[in-house]
């Protein structure tokens, strides 16, 4: 949000507590390299370090509480334009500059002489401009910090908004599986009420309302070993086996050591009910829906093949995904795994249909 030529900035607690250790850090660091690099350019000169050392102490405290006196209104008006604090920094350091070249006058009169003595006014135009440089190098690096501060602040802030983002999306794909498996499953007990199996279609409601229960019950955002989401669909396709126990065969092929792997939860749902509406409700002979897990170097690949009814063939290289089931698999394999992450299906027979998923491999 902006007012005016104003950027608003993060104000939150841990951004200014994190600018204020950075500030004191790099504050007193600044001021003890002052304080040595002075220290030896007095010793090169001819001074005594010890001699003057108690007016070294004075101006590197008096510098550092000038510094952090501009600090804090630099601090003030950070939201401001570079411009604007480039030009407040220059003026700070002019009047601190000014403060501690007097301070330097009175400090070596007082101390040397007993009294502050005559004006050398040419050491106090070096002193001023010594202090001057020396103020507007503090002003300069501070302003930098600050702008470093602020970035990383707003690639904090990008960072969660875009997890957050993630989070949402992947939430709202994980509950279309939902409403799209309850919309099928209750037109299968609408078919069997119509056929007459009411025993029949009760034990496939209490099934489903089991099936449910459980499925609702999932964090959409934290994977499940793989044995678990296997025993929620073969729960899923005993539902179905009421319907279709007579056609249907289902078969496991799951690499040893492989059950641990971590998937998305219900990531399978939507391949084998794709599997049993048009492979096994498509069809009036027996249909076998096998269900594999491969392990190919560093990924996972999970796959799910059903025969189809003798019809046409549909073209090999028609979009996959063009269900809503599918396309649900696909959009949040790309949102959960946009660099590795892949979903492919098609015909790997002339009436064998093939879905397969591509995943990074995460054991437990």
């Amino acid at each position: 949000m902006a007012r005016g030529h104003e950027t608003v900035l993060p104000d939150e607690a841990g951004y200014a507590a994190s600018v204020r250790r950075a500030t004191l850090f790099l504050g007193l660091l600044y001021q003890f390299m002052q304080f040595v690099i002075s220290s030896t350019l007095w010793a090169f000169l001819g001074y005594n370090p010890i001699a003057i050392a108690p007016i070294t102490l004075i101006l590197m405290l008096n510098g550092t509480l000038m510094s952090y006196a501009m600090a804090v209104a630099l601090f003030r008006f950070r939201g401001r334009s570079i411009l604007f604090k480039l030009l407040l920094g220059s003026a700070l350091a002019l009047v601190a500059a000014a403060i501690n070249a007097s301070i330097d006058l009175l400090s070596h009169g007082l101390i040397e002489h007993g009294d502050p003595g005559p004006i050398n006014w040419t050491n106090v135009g070096y002193t001023l401009i010594y202090c001057m440089a020396l103020f507007h190098g503090w002003a300069f690096l501070y302003i930098a910090l600050l702008a470093n501060s602020e970035l990383r602040e707003r690639e904090r802030r990008l960072a969660v908004t875009r997890e957050e983002a993630l989070t949402a999306q992947m939430r709202a794909l994980r509950y279309q599986v939902n409403p799209h498996f309850l919309f099928n499953t209750l037109n299968s007990i609408a078919g069997l009420i119509e056929e007459g199996a009411s025993t029949t279609a009760r034990r496939m409601v209490l099934s489903l309302s089991s099936f449910l229960r459980t499925t609702l019950e999932l964090d959409p955002m934290q994977d499940v070993c793989l044995a678990d989401e296997l025993a929620l669909q073969l729960g899923y396709l005993n539902i179905e086996g009421e319907r279709f126990s007579d056609r249907m065969r289902v078969k496991l092929e799951i690499a040893p050591g492989l059950e641990q792997a971590l998937v998305p939860s219900l990531i399978l749902q939507p391949l084998i009910e794709n599997a049993a509406k048009h492979g096994v409700g498509g069809s009036i002979g027996v249909v076998e829906i096998v269900i594999r897990a491969a392990r190919q170097g560093e990924t996972l690949e999970l796959s799910v093949e059903n025969d189809m009814a003798n019809e046409p063939p549909r073209p090999a290289n028609k979009p996959a995904g063009t269900g809503t089931g599918l396309r649900n698999v696909a959009d949040r394999i790309k949102a959960r795994f946009p660099e590795v992450g892949a979903f492919i299906s098609g015909l790997v027979a002339p009436y064998r249909f093939r879905a397969a998923i591509t995943m990074p491999l995460r054991l437990v």
